[in-house]
């Protein structure tokens, strides 16, 4: 029977391999009516079920996999991965940590550990998984890839290239590869990609293959000062995933009119008794606007550590909200937030985001952009936080919104694919932060423009110091000089002293930008 049983799984394992999911399927529901102490048969019907999106099946299956043992560190591994994919970030962490205690990981199951830990934020940690996976695989692309991804996170961009390139060595058609390396680096009429590139658009018809390679075809005619080409470039790219998208302009208003009725302009937040912790900065605003830079400059100084972007508060919101949606941000959500206990909230955040920060840190930075829909609750649970609403000039916001790749899993970029719904974006993000500057304590809300911080940063740095409670440090103007990971599009930038070319760039553009600015006009808003 053992014999047999072997044999089955080793065809399994095989099915599995190619993603010949009912195959494998089949075979395993066999194996466990003979014999349900099979832990790999519970484990491969658990990375069916993960590659399905089906992640809480998936945790149910691994822990099968895990109690009828011996476990492996592929069993804690994958369950980490789903995990992670369930929000449940702790648990994550914790599973992560018994692949690794367990040891004997394959090649696969070193990567996998290294995406846990990058999808955790622990890009440092990361990268060395990476490295083992690439050095006992160095066949495999997708290891090579994350290895880029990880040391482009640590400002390592000289390796990071070197590893997008080995990936396309392997893979020529590595989609990621492909954008990550051109959005990396600036193309020279000397030295680019262009051909290649066409080429292979010309040749892709899922909507986030062609979404991907426009946009590096976007930026590789920006470098070379053809503007024309890169705005054509970004509609074609953005033609296909436009028409999938999903974005609803009428959803959004909803949402963005429960966000203004968390907050009375009369009365403002009326502050009641929450968590007074004063260790939490949020920075809030829209995306490309100035937020990691404001980050590094408030995590240069000596008591403040940045957490990155976290989901935290939005995550123990909905879980509490209970609402039946299956988005964490929806109107219903941030409407419960009246009638639940948000001191408790405001407890619970502080202890996730301490568990990514340490506990001896004074103060950190939540650097997440979509936090700005939470402001006014986030002040209720966090009554000594400080919240800090960067801004950007309305048409460069809406250039670098619609020039920006975002993750096309996210639906809450939605609007970036296409220019009107961007500007109707921000016409109504420009509403709701004037609420909230009418009606919230100057010394929990502030704005600050990213034109200013340009102009003259060391008076804006000293601002926002000042903001925080915290006394001025000389080397919080260095930002490019902090050392920690950055996973955010702005990963070279911030690592950059500050320039200023970023700065009206929507001039140069102008011409294609009519759709935007009519929007913009006929909502009263002054470019």
């Amino acid at each position: 029977m053992k014999s047999q049983i072997d044999i089955a799984m080793r065809i399994a394992a095989d099915h599995l391999a190619h993603r010949r999911h009912r195959e494998t399927h089949a075979i395993c529901v066999e194996i466990l009516k003979a014999e349900p102490r099979v832990a790999d048969a519970w484990y491969f019907l658990g990375v069916i079920a993960a590659e399905h999106e089906n992640h809480a099946r998936a945790c149910d299956l691994f822990d099968k996999a895990i109690g009828v043992g011996p476990a492996t560190a592929r069993h804690h591994a994958d369950k980490a991965r789903s995990l992670v994919a369930l929000s449940r970030r702790e648990d994550a962490l914790l599973e992560a940590e018994s692949a690794i205690a367990t040891g004997n990981q394959s090649p696969r199951t070193l990567d996998t550990i290294g995406v846990v830990l990058s999808r955790l934020g622990l890009h440092e940690r990361a990268v060395p998984f990476y490295r083992d996976a690439t050095t006992r695989e160095p066949g495999n692309a997708a290891f090579w890839y994350n290895l880029g991804a990880g040391l482009q996170f640590m400002g390592d961009f000289e390796a990071a290239t070197d590893a997008y390139r080995t990936t396309l060595a392997i893979e020529p058609r590595d989609i990621r590869a492909w954008s990550a390396l051109v959005l990396m680096t600036r193309q020279t009429p000397e030295a680019n990609h262009r051909q290649e590139l066409e080429a292979l658009f010309a040749t892709l018809t899922d909507a986030g293959d062609r979404l991907n390679i426009g946009h590096a075809l976007a930026k590789t005619a920006e470098d070379l000062s053809d503007l024309d080409a890169a705005m054509l470039w970004l509609d074609r790219a953005k033609d296909a995933k436009r028409a999938e998208s999903g974005h609803d302009i009428a959803a959004t208003a909803t949402l963005f009119e429960a966000a203004t009725a968390t907050v009375n302009p009369r009365e403002g937040i009326a502050i009641a008794p929450g968590w007074t912790d004063p260790s939490p900065v949020f920075i809030v605003g829209l995306p490309r606007t100035g937020t990691t830079l404001v980050d590094r400059i408030l995590s240069q100084h000596s008591r403040v550590k940045s957490a990155g972007e976290l989901s935290d508060f939005a995550l123990e919101l909905k879980r509490r909200a209970g609402t039946p949606s299956p988005y964490v941000l929806n109107a219903a959500t941030l409407a419960a937030g009246h009638r639940l206990d948000l001191s408790a909230l405001g407890k619970a955040y502080v202890s996730r985001a301490r568990r990514v920060v340490g506990q001896d840190v004074p103060k950190f930075v939540d650097k997440m952009p979509l936090n700005f829909f939470y402001v006014p609750l986030i002040l209720r649970a966090l009554p000594r936080a400080r919240v800090v609403c960067v801004r950007r000039h309305p048409l460069d916001t809406i250039l670098s919104n619609y020039r920006q790749l975002f993750a096309t899993g996210y639906s809450y970029y939605g609007y970036a694919q296409d220019l009107v719904w961007t500007a109707d974006y921000y016409v109504r993000f420009d509403r709701l932060i004037s609420v909230f500057r009418q009606a919230l304590p100057p010394e929990q809300f502030t704005e600050v423009a990213y034109e200013d911080v340009v102009a003259d940063i060391e008076r804006e740095a000293r601002r926002l110091i000042g903001f925080c409670g915290l006394a001025w440090e000389q080397q919080c103007v260095n930002f490019h000089e902090n050392a920690a990971p950055v996973a955010t599009a702005s990963s070279s930038q911030v690592r950059q002293p500050l320039y200023a070319t970023s700065v009206g760039r929507w001039r140069r553009y102008f011409k294609h930008l009519k759709p935007a600015i009519d929007v913009l006009e006929a909502n009263g808003i002054a470019i």
